[in-house]
């Protein structure tokens, strides 16, 4: 049985579904000053900040310490170390823990590793720190394997969709619920001709959240909840105003704001950091997109530097029962991320 990294054993064991992070923070905090780093607290927002260094120049390692529900009894066969948020996402964030103490920081530089809280809510952890900090770099903690690098996540807009009609008899035409299904099929059918022989990070992804309905015996109000994951070519907006505001019959309401798909620069200084790092390691390094959105759809735009996302774990195991990593995987990963730091001159 492998011996299983202490920051990431412990941390796996502090379950902390979003909205209960607190003791995870704390702890994640205290192993952060017991490894030495030099600042150690949890913010106003209730994230877990360690910081290295009094330098001008700024590196943030930002993963999130929340989780989904359903906890998972923390075991370990073999190679092998199962719990909730083994990979989404605190083996990522944990990794830039011992990474990070593992360093000594170059005299201009600073280095931040922030566990945020709420990342699988409304990402208050991360709203909260957009105007605190001023980073060069921005690395985000979520499982790409350890050697691949995520460069971009699609965009995503709530909204939900109302027709409100008179009643008739069956027999005389639809009812509110049958516009709304109407519409949706149209909808979907011009997603289908926008998607034909696009790759899956370029593609529209709409999905049924929920339908309901009511009636007052003079009218029948239906509601179809939708969410949709969006890619680079089609804002948030335009995606409420061009498509969904293009259907007949139909009111749109705008749940919460929409969030912008992100596309990182393949050819960075940050990216070749990442490249030469996994092939000192032993990897062949590859590059990812993901379908999903992170918080870095929220922190690169804010902080306008390269960034990219990364971190050990399967990410096909995200909010599985089964959710698991490898150790073997978790260690190559630190040894990654020292070497990125020292390709960017970041550590001596």
């Amino acid at each position: 049985m492998a011996e299983v990294p202490e920051t990431l054993l412990r941390l796996v064991q502090r379950f902390s579904p979003s909205g209960q992070e607190g003791q995870a923070v704390q702890w994640l905090v205290q192993r952060m000053r017991t490894l030495q780093f030099e600042q150690c607290f949890a913010d106003a927002a209730g994230n877990a900040v360690g910081i290295k260094g009094s330098g001008l120049n700024q590196i943030v390692l930002l993963g999130h310490i929340d989780t989904v529900k359903g906890e998972i009894p923390v075991r370990v066969e073999d190679d092998t170390l199962y719990g909730r948020g083994s990979v989404d996402a605190k083996g990522p964030l944990a990794s830039f823990v011992d990474a990070v103490a593992a360093i000594t920081v170059a005299p201009n530089w600073q280095v931040v590793v922030i566990g945020a809280v709420d990342e699988e809510g409304e990402s208050k952890g991360a709203k909260a720190i957009i105007d605190q900090y001023q980073p060069q770099f921005a690395i985000i903690g979520e499982p790409s394997q350890w050697n691949r690098v995520t460069l971009g996540y699609k965009g995503s807009q709530p909204a939900v969709l109302t027709c409100k009609k008179s009643l008739v008899h069956s027999s005389q035409g639809g009812n509110a619920n049958d516009v709304l299904l109407s519409a949706w099929q149209s909808l979907l059918q011009n997603v289908k001709a926008f998607n034909q022989d696009k790759t899956m990070f370029e593609q529209i992804i709409p999905t049924v959240l929920n339908m309901t309905s009511e009636s007052n015996g003079f009218e029948m109000e239906g509601k179809l909840a939708v969410g949709t994951r969006l890619p680079i070519s089609i804002s948030p907006q335009v995606w409420l105003q061009e498509w969904l505001g293009e259907l007949k019959g139909v009111e749109i309401n705008q749940i919460s704001s929409g969030i912008p798909a992100y596309q990182a620069d393949k050819n960075s200084v940050l990216t070749r950091a990442f490249l030469g790092a996994i092939r000192q390691a032993g990897g062949k390094p590859g590059f990812v997109n993901k379908s999903g959105t992170s918080d870095i759809n929220l922190v690169a735009p804010g902080w306008g530097c390269p960034a990219v996302a990364f971190g050990p774990g399967d990410s096909n195991l995200d909010h599985t029962p089964n959710e698991h990593i490898s150790i073997a995987d978790y260690e190559k990963a630190v040894l990654v991320l020292v070497s990125v730091l020292k390709n960017l001159g970041i550590s001596s």
